[in-house]
């Protein structure tokens, strides 16, 4: 699974105008499902995301999870982040997986996010969804549990 994760003062995802996830300070994480991936690479991902440390403690440097400040996830399914554009100018989406292989590890994540104890706001599946946030730092990270290419 590959994943950009951002760290957000705010950030909200709509669909046909209207607000279906948002979240103050946290995570935004954008997140696309291989053809190749399976349910140990979607814990993988949550457990990575649960302990990722890119908050700032007391002494300015990033050593807190989201868990540690309160923070919440913005979880947003994006298969693009599986396009190959090594090769010509059209990417090929060959490596991103079918929806019916996809949603299912995309929730996955959601879900183990949710045990850990972590509010967690979607997108929605297989729709036109814009996400406006605002990156805090900035801080950008991608993540990818499998080193396709």
């Amino acid at each position: 699974m590959r994943a950009v994760v951002q760290r957000v003062t705010e950030a909200r995802v709509k669909v046909a105008g209207k607000i279906v996830g948002e979240i103050g300070r946290g995570l935004m994480v954008l997140i696309g499902v291989s053809t190749r991936d399976t349910e140990a690479d979607a814990e993988w991902l949550a457990d990575k995301l649960v302990g990722l440390r890119i908050f700032e403690d007391e002494d300015g440097k990033m050593n807190l999870a989201c868990t540690e400040i309160g923070g919440s996830v913005l979880a947003v399914s994006q298969f693009t982040l599986l396009g190959d554009a090594r090769q010509g100018r059209r990417p090929s989406f060959t490596m991103a997986a079918r929806p019916e292989l996809a949603e299912p590890l995309y929730e996955q994540v959601v879900s183990i996010l949710r045990d850990r104890g972590l509010n967690v706001q979607t997108g929605q599946f297989r729709t036109e969804m814009k996400v406006e946030l605002i990156n805090d730092g900035p801080v950008t990270m991608l993540l990818d549990s499998q080193k396709l290419f």
